[in-house]
């Protein structure tokens, strides 16, 4: 009972997560018609894939339902799109959603082409299901869909499979196809042998877009571009020629495999998945291809509730941590880290003030001019990783651009924040003690051993969660989701360099951005934004060049941009983290080793490993 009340916050977190977990888990199975669970496919070579099988219960032997395999796009896991698997698996269809290579739980690839010459495992999948692995698949309606680097799958799928079919004198094993967020693919080379139905989805302001043939606005207009004209044309006969596209008409017929169509969204690129009438339309394309089992107006929705009850258990989830942390705290063990939280800073004068914000602000302007240039900086220091080579010497080829970033602009942090006190603090009465700096080694290993038990006892939570409920935590394509053995040694790879700003922003938040008379929640709200502002500033300059230009300010680099979606909401709150667990120790580690290990590990199962095969 004693235990029960001192945790009282621990246990109603983690119910709440459970409760929440059990509603997402209600959507995820369509109410409990659909039966969900992981799958591993060997692909030859030591290669494999984990997919999640959506099979609905009125799938069986005597009652064959079409089969659709939905491919995730660059640095997307499974979870990403289990949006589009619970809408196709609702209305009848037996769904593989896969782990693409070298992502989530999946082996990496031996091929650098892996999207272009294996779909990301996708021709594999078909292959096993249309040889008979499932008896309840009618092996006549195979599917597949993807995003982005996945919509580049279905179509080399449709071209793979086209050649295939050719070379035998057979119907395509891949009867029907729909790209979502990519054309680059819709060649006349890569046409002339798709023999499946083919629908394009493609983003009316798509980022990606100054990459096709047409510029500016025009490049992404799939009325007029060369890209989704020539999808049209290929099957029609040179009398029927057209010059314009309308969007949502189908073309050719679905009956010798020639059905073209074609949609043009008005969103952006990553969120084009997770719009209700590009959903829509996916949804209207399968029911006029294959029918629909059980058919249901497309525009009836509920994915989006799976989104919101998991969003709630990402919040929840991070602000277990700190009962998490309370918890180990009141242990014999750990009672000597708990010091007295040391006097804020007195109110800064006039020039204090100046010299404050003027730090905050250049400290904002570097950390936005130098993510770009680190971006360069990490294709040369780490080749492999960014010619997608198999490698142990860090594999992450988008996180090895954040981790620079980090590591340079959380040195420079602490050179500022030192030469601060150097030159203004020290003549002004700052009291070093209160940055709650000093400590004996002993704590510092104790702090140390603290931190790895708060981190073990998250993930296990979650790894239970995932084994009742079949859910992580995420909203859209952030998500906090399980992972390999291997990553812990990834993990280890990427923790020091990545240290040196967590230490730094814990540092500066408890050092610098604590005084007298200053509201706790206002000197919060300006830590969050100073740790974030700088990459805010990235986006905006992004956002603000293509909605005038109709092309993104940085256009080589356009995917690491996008990567900073994820990564800002982790920047903003960590100040709050950092602040919180000083309070509880009066002292500035425990914060910047729990924070870089969760929020590590975090990026780390979000994003590209290139890693040997075993």
């Amino acid at each position: 009972m004693n235990f029960i009340k001192t945790n009282r916050l621990l246990i109603s977190l983690a119910s709440l997560i459970l409760f929440f977990s059990f509603l997402a888990s209600l959507i995820l199975t369509s109410f409990g018609s659909v039966e969900v669970k992981s799958l591993r496919l060997d692909t030859g070579k030591g290669q494999y894939i984990v997919y999640d099988l959506f099979r609905p219960k009125s799938a069986k032997s005597k009652s064959k339902a079409p089969f659709i395999a939905i491919i995730p796009g660059f640095q997307r896991s499974k979870e990403a799109l289990s949006n589009i698997a619970i809408e196709l698996s609702r209305r009848g269809y037996v769904v593989a959603l896969i782990d693409p290579y070298a992502q989530g739980l999946s082996s990496s690839s031996l091929s650098t082409r892996a999207a272009t010459t294996q779909g990301y495992g996708m021709f594999a999948l078909v292959e096993d299901v249309h040889d008979g692995a499932f008896d309840f698949v009618d092996i006549d309606k195979i599917g597949a869909t993807g995003h982005s680097m996945g919509g580049n799958a279905a179509i080399r799928g449709a071209n793979f499979f086209g050649k295939q079919a050719i070379q035998n004198n057979t119907k395509s094993k891949l009867d029907s196809v729909y790209v979502s967020g990519y054309v680059l693919t819709l060649r006349n080379n890569i046409l002339r042998d798709s023999k499946s139905n083919m629908g394009v989805s493609y983003a009316l302001y798509d980022e990606g877009a100054f990459r096709n043939e047409l510029t500016s606005w025009d490049s992404a207009n799939m009325i007029i571009a060369p890209e989704s004209l020539r999808t049209v044309n290929s099957v029609l006969s040179k009398a029927e020629q057209i010059k314009k596209v309308e969007l949502g008409k189908y073309y050719g017929s679905k009956e010798n495999n020639s059905l073209r169509v074609i949609f043009n969204e008005p969103v952006l690129h990553p969120f084009q998945p997770y719009n209700f009438e590009a959903t829509s339309n996916q949804l209207n394309y399968f029911e006029k291809v294959f029918g629909a089992p059980n058919p249901i107006n497309s525009y009836n929705q509920i994915w989006h509730w799976k989104e919101i009850f998991t969003l709630i258990n990402m919040v929840l989830a991070l602000v277990m941590l700190i009962p998490i942390a309370r918890l180990f705290l009141d242990l014999r063990f750990f009672s000597s880290i708990k010091k007295e939280v040391p006097a804020p800073l007195n109110t800064p004068n006039k020039k204090g003030k100046i010299i404050f914000w003027s730090v905050f602000l250049v400290s904002a302007l570097i950390a936005c001019v130098t993510f770009i240039p680190m971006v360069e900086v990490a294709k040369v220091l780490f080749e492999d990783a960014a010619n997608r080579k198999l490698t142990w010497f860090f594999p992450q080829r988008m996180n090895n651009s954040v981790m620079l970033w980090a590591a340079f602009n959380g040195l420079l942090g602490v050179i500022i924040f030192f030469l601060s006190y150097k030159l203004f603090g020290k003549r002004n009465g700052v009291d070093t003690k209160s940055w709650g700096l000093s400590i004996n080694k002993i704590d510092l290993l104790k702090t140390c051993a603290l931190a790895v038990m708060v981190f073990a006892t998250f993930y296990a939570f979650l790894f239970l969660n995932y084994a009742v409920f079949h859910v992580d935590y995420r909203f859209w394509f952030m998500g906090v989701r399980i992972f390999q053995p291997e990553m812990l040694v990834v993990l280890l790879m990427y923790l020091p360099l990545f240290f040196i700003f967590f230490f730094s922003n814990s540092l500066r938040v408890n050092g610098a951005m604590r005084f007298k008379d200053q509201p706790e929640w206002l000197s919060m709200l300006i830590a969050g934004f100073a740790n974030s502002l700088g990459l805010m500033l990235i986006i905006i300059i992004q956002y603000l060049v293509y909605f005038n230009t109709g092309e993104v300010f940085w256009t080589t680099n356009w995917l690491s941009v996008n990567l900073l979606f994820g990564i800002v909401p982790m920047m903003f709150v960590l100040p709050y983290f950092n602040r919180i667990f000083f309070r509880m120790t009066g002292r500035i580690y425990l914060g910047p080793l729990i924070t870089c290990l969760i929020f590590i590990m975090i990026l780390s199962t979000n994003t590209v490993v290139y890693l040997p095969l075993h």
